[in-house]
């Protein structure tokens, strides 16, 4: 019995890793899948705030975690563009969390997609260096859509935040208070090694894995150069 119950510790222990991978990999490729769909429609958030963006967060299925304290906690990815201007290509992604707190899910919905464009370079760095409080330590406003959307070339504003109901169209969502912070144990896991956000994100040696390359390719196809 001693032997038996030992074999299936052994195997647990083997598994879970397998599983958490298999998480993480599902966050890459969801996050690829929502990022892919918004950008296949300029109305919904326009190409010229995406060219202009340094870095770009998505954040796929962010769920309500409680009924009636609207509580809402979400996982996803953060790339940025290289060199020291930050205008060069796209990084490999970083695992990034979401807290959306007493705000709740955005549009009545249970599951919300998120997507936030980091429109300067101070607002990049105040997201990399740690935790942060959107409204508060960086400022966010609700992006505009259509493609004659104007309003969002004011240099003071750090994040343009959008969100998607469940089956629903991407529009302008405000995040104020909602905060930002890195997923240093997924990062690991990903990359293999204890490694920051911003080493995945500004360092060129960090090549994306398999999983998270389809990020990049889609965001290079679509706005290959950063346009002020």
């Amino acid at each position: 019995m001693k032997k038996t119950a030992l074999l299936a510790l052994v195997s647990v222990a083997m598994t879970l890793p397998a599983l958490a991978q298999n998480k993480i990999d599902d966050r890459l490729g969801n996050s690829e899948e929502v990022l892919k769909q918004i950008l296949a429609k300029p109305d919904e958030i326009p190409h010229a705030y995406l060219n202009k963006a340094v870095c770009v967060l998505v954040f796929p299925a962010v769920k309500k975690v409680a009924v009636g304290i609207g509580g809402s906690y979400g996982r996803g990815v953060i790339l940025c563009r290289g060199g020291a201007g930050m205008t060069g290509p796209w990084s490999a992604p970083a695992m990034y969390k979401l807290d959306v707190g007493s705000l709740g899910v955005q549009l009545g919905t249970s599951s919300t997609d998120y997507v936030i464009l980091v429109e300067t370079k101070t607002g990049a760095q105040k997201i990399l260096s740690g935790k942060l409080k959107m409204g508060a330590d960086a400022t966010a406003v609700a992006g505009p859509t259509g493609a004659k959307a104007v309003g969002a070339n004011d240099p003071n504003v750090d994040l343009l935040t959008y969100s998607r109901a469940k089956g629903g169209l991407f529009a302008g969502a405000s995040l104020a208070g909602a905060s930002l912070d890195t997923d240093d144990d997924a990062n690991k896991s990903v990359y293999g090694k204890d490694i920051t956000a911003t080493s995945i994100v500004r360092e060129a040696a960090v090549k994306a894995t398999p999983a998270g390359q389809p990020l990049v390719t889609t965001l290079t196809k679509t706005s290959p150069k950063w346009i002020n």
